[in-house]
C-alpha cells in the first residue's frame, strides 16, 4: 500500500471512528431513517476509501463524508420517487447536491441516543441499537457480546430501524419533563454494553468495554449537568483501570485484593476520581455515584492498605436503598466477611438463596464466608458449585484453589 493510500485508510478510519455517529445523526434527522443513513454514509466511507489516496484527504473529512452520504440519499429517493413524481425528487436531489456543509458540523449524537432508547423500542435491543448506530458497530460483534446468534440480532435491529422510521420518532432532544427518564435510559444502556464487555480477559481490555467506555465519555460531553452520566463515567473507568491486573503474566485470575496496583492504568483511575468529584457536586446522587464510589473506596484501600470495610458497607447500604439488586447484596455479604462479620455475611446469603441457586457469585461469596467461619468442608463444596457455574477457566481455577484445602 502506498504511503497516499496509507494516509486515506486512516483518514476514513478515523472518521469513521470518531465521527460515525454525528454523521448518521445528521443524515437522519429528517428522514427518520437509520438504516437509509447508515447505507450512505457506509457507500461514502468506500468512496473515501476509493478517491482519497488519489486526489488527497480534504481539509475537512468529515464534510466532504456528509456531503457524499448526502448525494447517495438524494440519488435514493430520486430512483424510488421517480415513476410516482419524478419532478419533486429531481427537485430535492438537486438541493442535496448543492449542499455543502459547514467546516464545523452539529454534533447531533444526543439526539441519536434519544432516539435508540425511546420508550417505543424494546428496552432489551436497545444497548445494541446505540453500539451499531451511534458507533458502527456490526451485528456479529454485537451478537457475540450479547450472547445470541447474529441472525437474531440482526434482525432485532432490522426491526428496531423499522419502528424508528415507520413510527416517525423525533430525533430530538425531549422536553424538560421527560428528559430524566430518557437519560437514565441511555445510561442504563450503555451499562449494559459494558456488562457485556466486562468479562473479556484481554488485558488492555475488549473493543465492547471500550466502546462503552467511549460512549459514556461521549454522554458526560453531551450532558454535563446530568449528575448520573458523570457517576457512570467513574464507574466505567475505574473498572476498567484494573482490567491489566485481572489476569497475572501466566493468564491466571487475579482478584481485587491481591492485584497488583502498579498494573492499573493510572491515567483510568485519575480520569474515574475526577469525574466522581463533579458527579458529586452536583448534589444529585445516584446508583451509578455510589457503585462509583464503591469502586473509588476499593481503589483507595489497595492504595494504601486501610481497612475501609466499614465504609463500603455503609455505601452498599446506601446503593441497596435506592437500587436494590441481587449483586448489590451479594456484594455487601462479601464486604460483610471482609470485615469480620462472616456469619451476618452468611445470613445475608442465606436470605437470598431462593433467587440465587444458579448464581455463581452468590455461591463464590457464600464459599468465603464459609471459610472465614472455620467450615472448609462446606466452602469447598460452596466453591465446585461456583467453578461450575463460571464461564471462565481461569476463573474456575482460581476457585477451585482458593478453597481447596
Amino acid at each position: 500500500m502506498t504511503p497516499a493510500a496509507s494516509a486515506a485508510h486512516r483518514a476514513a478510519e478515523a472518521a469513521a471512528r470518531t465521527a460515525y455517529g454525528r454523521l448518521v445523526a445528521l443524515l437522519a434527522r429528517d428522514s427518520r431513517d437509520l438504516a437509509a443513513a447508515e447505507d450512505a454514509l457506509a457507500t461514502a466511507l468506500a468512496r473515501a476509501l476509493a478517491r482519497w489516496p488519489d486526489d488527497g484527504v480534504p481539509a475537512n473529512p468529515d464534510a466532504w463524508l456528509l456531503t457524499v452520504a448526502r448525494r447517495e440519499l438524494g440519488h435514493r429517493r430520486a430512483r424510488a420517487a421517480t415513476a410516482l413524481a419524478a419532478e419533486p425528487a429531481l427537485a430535492l436531489l438537486d438541493d442535496e447536491r448543492a449542499d455543502t456543509p459547514a467546516p464545523d458540523l452539529p454534533d447531533e449524537r444526543l439526539k441519536l441516543l434519544f432516539v435508540c432508547t425511546h420508550p417505543a423500542i424494546t428496552p432489551r435491543i436497545q444497548a445494541p441499537l446505540m453500539l451499531q448506530v451511534v458507533l458502527g458497530l456490526d451485528a456479529a460483534r454485537i451478537a457475540a457480546a450479547f450472547l445470541v446468534s447474529p441472525a437474531a440480532m440482526g434482525q432485532a435491529l432490522v426491526r428496531a430501524k423499522a419502528r424508528i422510521r415507520d413510527a416517525g420518532i423525533a430525533f430530538a432532544v425531549p422536553p424538560p419533563e421527560q428528559r430524566p427518564a430518557r437519560l437514565a435510559a441511555i445510561r442504563t444502556a450503555i451499562y449494559a454494553a459494558y456488562g457485556a464487555g466486562w468479562g473479556d480477559a484481554a488485558p488492555t481490555g475488549n473493543d465492547l468495554a471500550a466502546e462503552a467506555l467511549f460512549l459514556a465519555r461521549l454522554v458526560t460531553g453531551l450532558a454535563p449537568d446530568d449528575a448520573e452520566a458523570a457517576g457512570l463515567l467513574a464507574l466505567i473507568a475505574l473498572c476498567e483501570a484494573r482490567r491489566p491486573a485481572r489476569r497475572d503474566a501466566h493468564g491466571a485470575y487475579v482478584p481485587l485484593d491481591r492485584q497488583d496496583v502498579r498494573r492499573w492504568d493510572r491515567d483510568l483511575v485519575r480520569e474515574g476520581e475526577a469525574a466522581l468529584r463533579r458527579a458529586a457536586a452536583m448534589g444529585q446522587p445516584g446508583r451509578f455515584q455510589l457503585e462509583a464510589a464503591i469502586q473509588s473506596l476499593h481503589h483507595q484501600q489497595r492504595f494504601t492498605g486501610a481497612d475501609l470495610s466499614l465504609p463500603l458497607i455503609g455505601l452498599y447500604d446506601r446503593l441497596l436503598a435506592i437500587a436494590p439488586s441481587i449483586g448489590a447484596a451479594i456484594a455487601r455479604a462479601a464486604a460483610l466477611t471482609a470485615a469480620g462479620a462472616a456469619a451476618a455475611a452468611l445470613a445475608a446469603l442465606d436470605a437470598l438463596a431462593e433467587r440465587c441457586r444458579d448464581h455463581q457469585p452468590w455461591w463464590a461469596a457464600r464459599a468465603d464466608a464459609l471459610a472465614a467461619l472455620g467450615d472448609g468442608a462446606a466452602a469447598r463444596d460452596a466453591a465446585v458449585r461456583a467453578a461450575g457455574l463460571s464461564q471462565d477457566p481461569a476463573e474456575r481455577a482460581f476457585l477451585l484453589g482458593r478453597h481447596a484445602g
